[in-house]
């Protein structure tokens, strides 16, 4: 069997003969319409996207509550573009993979054409430009990552291909936000019509960091002449561009050999994976959970998809916000952070083993239900709790999601604050609720420092996930042995510094009452080989 148009076409009963979902809409023809009045344009052809976004667009076709697709433009790697994507039709196959144990598969075919965000390139571009001065282009969406909306470095200076843009105007601009400005001038100049432009990146407030971009770009080119009056304000407008706020929530971890072996078993060809030059894991196949949230601020000028008929929720700001807090701040995130570190140190190499481990399992649930819930943040249109239930009992312990405790643990340092700060900060503000109870948060933050040694439970070395701050971190456990030679009094000079950094626990947890707690825990796992193990079984027991 070939993933092609003509192999599913011409094959179709042996690929419904061997489980797979084929598309029920005429592939042809939603490309031809697609083509001619484009309503959805995506940037950022990775998995997320494959697996999320054209699966909605796919249901709405099979449902025959669209005509038209998706056009997808790759703007970091064109080889996703010109090696996968374009060999195959644009078609992709979604294994989903459930707890249960069963697999799903899909044959995604909602794709109508795969476009490269390449200025250098002038047919790529120019079709680009095309596509947004379609009057029928109702949004663009985004999965680019957090830092793809990013006009500056660590240190506040421009990057220097923004630098370019910015002084050189829309012509051929150099980096990939400012290609996208570059587009949306092109809008402008044309049929000057609304549109949606939609982050569903996984970051906090996600529509600002893109209208703050975009805002930037067309400030900076009119001022200069290069752009023309009122491209600004037109910008700035919400009823002529918007930009809402999304939470998306879904795990794609990269193409599994596992669900690569079960495909080559149906007789599938062309299934090798291709690792392009800029690193990118990238096959004709993509595996994913079975859970999976969107929540977008309803606010498109020119009109939408009817994707609630897919399962997207539609609200306003102030509810997405709420969502994002809830799955962040209580029910997901700290969830996972707190798994990453014991993991990493007990030697687990699977976020669904760790879910066998009763002591893991009930430092978990511990976190999420006892200590999270009483200040979850209610969105209204999500139950908190049987969110929790759901990552609890389906998604972590779905043993087809190779997802790692070391990839949870990449940049702890940066996620403390708002996966675990939060709660303490809600808990000083109540009346009825008093922080210093809080125990197994404490525990995580202590984890956390234990893990800095780079030694598992028996004492043996492994590698840290990598995280920008280690450089500045690891030097407070230089020294700490696990001997228990480390005295409370010991800690309490060695980490003093580092416990009363707001800036990476979201709070002095001196000030708010923790640090004894952290100090005596962080002494207990340092005591000997063993000790995480025994420190662990004590407190969730």
């Amino acid at each position: 069997m070939k993933l092609t148009l003509k192999g599913i076409t011409e094959n179709r009963e042996e690929w419904l003969s061997k489980g797979y979902r084929l598309p029920e809409f005429d592939i042809p023809t939603m490309v031809q319409k697609t083509k001619e009045a484009p309503e959805w344009v995506h940037f950022g052809g990775g998995n997320i996207f494959r697996a999320f976004h054209a699966n909605l667009m796919q249901d709405l076709l099979n449902q025959g509550l669209s005509e038209t697709g998706i056009i997808v433009c790759e703007g970091y790697d064109y080889e996703i573009a010109e090696k996968m994507y374009r060999p195959h039709d644009n078609l992709s196959i979604l294994a989903t993979l459930r707890a249960s144990g069963s697999v799903e598969k899909t044959v995604i075919g909602s794709i109508a054409e795969s476009c490269e965000l390449d200025s250098e390139n002038a047919a790529e571009f120019g079709r680009m430009r095309e596509i947004f001065a379609k009057e029928s282009l109702s949004m663009a969406t985004f999965t680019i990552t957090e830092k793809g909306y990013s006009l500056t470095n660590a240190m506040g200076e421009l990057l220097p291909p923004v630098a370019y843009d910015l002084a050189n105007g829309p012509e051929k601009p150099q980096s990939y936000i400012g290609k996208v400005a570059s587009l949306l001038y092109t809008r402008f100049v044309t049929c000057r019509k609304p549109i949606a432009m939609v982050s569903t990146d996984n970051c906090s407030h996600n529509g600002d960091k893109l209208a703050a971009a975009m805002h930037a770009f067309a400030e900076a080119w009119e001022k200069a002449g290069l752009a023309e009056k009122g491209f600004t304000a037109w910008v700035d407008e919400p009823s002529q561009v918007s930009f809402p706020w999304s939470m998306i929530d879904k795990i794609t971890p990269r193409p599994a050999s596992s669900v690569e072996a079960m495909l080559r078993a149906d007789d599938l060809d062309g299934l090798d994976p291709v690792v392009t030059t800029k690193g990118t894991h990238v096959a004709p196949f993509v595996n994913a959970e079975e859970s999976q949230y969107l929540v977008i601020e309803d606010k498109f000028p020119n009109g939408r998809p009817a994707l609630e008929k897919a399962g997207v929720i539609f609200t306003e700001r102030e509810t997405v916000d709420k969502v994002e807090k809830m799955k962040v701040c209580t029910c997901l995130n700290p969830l996972h952070t707190s798994m990453a570190v014991f993991g990493c140190v007990l030697g687990y190499d699977k976020m669904s083993e760790e879910m066998k481990d009763p002591d893991i399992k009930a430092l978990v649930q511990g976190v999420g239900y006892v200590e999270g819930l009483p200040v979850v943040v209610d969105p209204g249109i999500i139950d908190p709790k049987s969110f929790i239930d759901t990552v609890v009992n389906i998604r972590i312990p779905n043993p087809f999601m190779p997802d790692t405790p070391q990839r949870i643990a990449t940049d702890t340092s940066q996620k403390l604050a708002i996966r675990f700060g939060e709660t303490i900060k809600a808990y000083k503000k109540r009346e009825d609720l008093d922080q210093t109870t809080l125990n197994l948060i404490p525990l995580v933050f202590a984890g956390w420092v234990r893990y800095l040694l780079a030694l598992d439970d028996n004492g043996e070395a492994f590698n840290l996930s990598d995280d920008p701050l280690l450089p500045e971190v690891k030097p407070f456990v230089e020294g700490i042995k696990l001997d228990g030679s480390l005295t409370k009094e010991a800690a309490e000079e060695k980490l003093h510094d580092l416990l009363a950094n707001d800036k990476i626990f979201g709070v002095n947890l001196y000030e708010v009452g923790l640090a004894d707690k952290v100090l005596t825990n962080i002494v207990k796992l340092c005591a000997a080989p063993g000790a995480v193990r025994k420190t662990l079984h004590e407190a969730v027991k």
